[in-house]
């Protein structure tokens, strides 16, 4: 592999740790970086979630804490979550080149479209400001869990296939019958289950010779080294413009992306 093509690959996975870490929404950057330097897009979207795996595990083995009140919650949605990134990883693996380049655009968008929304959005009180002081901060599991099981296991699918914007899609899922648990609890969990869909994903994808192995292990390092800067940088910058410049980012790219597909 020449300079170029490993300074594209590092370059997009260092600024998708790094935008992970402060917002949320990397992958709008390390996928089309991946195809940039010549992968394929089904091959680059399963060396994408190989790569960037790690730094997610990283992140959420740094919410161990939170997670201490959360066992319950994350016993309901642990196995709509596996088997959901199962079927997801699954269902790319089995889908034709052709299919997926075409369903590309439509992806990206979708993606782009959440962390839109996700700006849009009147920003969550915590529990501890002072509207929410006082009030219960426990989860109240719906009377229909089969509801919840059924909506995490589609976010799920969609994780496994492309992954961009799941922890969004958790969030709004968890805000449904969150109460007035603080955020850092439903960030906590988010980023367990994201963990465990894409480590899910990523083991089916290396199982399958999907991945790149030359650009898999230059993406890992780039992604570690770009979370852990994220982390310091996160004190800094505030997430929703950070949000904002990716989603002006996902507009161009879904555009570009939809040119060289269909504009010919």
């Amino acid at each position: 592999m020449d300079l170029t093509r490993a300074a594209l690959l590092a370059g997009g996975a260092a600024v998708a740790g790094v935008i992970n870490a402060v917002a949320g929404g990397g992958t709008l950057i390390s996928f089309p970086a991946a195809i940039a330097a010549g992968l394929a897009p089904l091959s680059a979207n399963a060396t994408n979630a190989v790569a960037l795996t790690p730094a997610s595990l990283a992140s959420a083995w740094a919410y161990r804490r939170e997670l201490a009140r959360d066992y319950r919650v994350l016993g309901v949605l642990f196995l709509p979550s596996l088997l959901g990134g199962i079927a997801g990883s699954a269902l790319l693996l089995v889908t034709p080149q052709r299919v997926f380049d075409a369903a590309v655009p439509g992806l990206v968008l979708v993606a782009t479209l959440l962390l839109l929304w996700q700006n849009l959005r009147p920003a969550r009180p915590s529990a501890k400001d002072g509207a929410g002081a006082g009030a219960a901060e426990d989860f109240a599991l719906p009377s229909r869990p089969w509801l919840v099981f059924l909506l995490q296991f589609l976010v799920s699918v969609y994780g496994g296939y492309f992954g961009a914007g799941i922890g969004i899609m958790m969030l709004a899922l968890l805000s449904s019958f969150a109460g007035n648990v603080d955020i850092h609890r439903l960030n906590a969990i988010k980023t367990v289950l994201a963990s465990l869909i894409n480590g899910v994903a990523a083991i089916a994808f290396l199982f399958a010779g999907a991945v790149d192995p030359v650009a898999t292990p230059i993406m890992m390092a780039a992604a570690v080294v770009g979370s852990l800067v994220g982390a310091s940088v996160a004190r800094r910058i505030e997430p929703r413009k950070v949000r904002w410049f990716v989603v002006v980012l996902g507009l161009v790219l879904t555009a570009k992306l939809a040119w060289d597909r269909f504009g010919a």
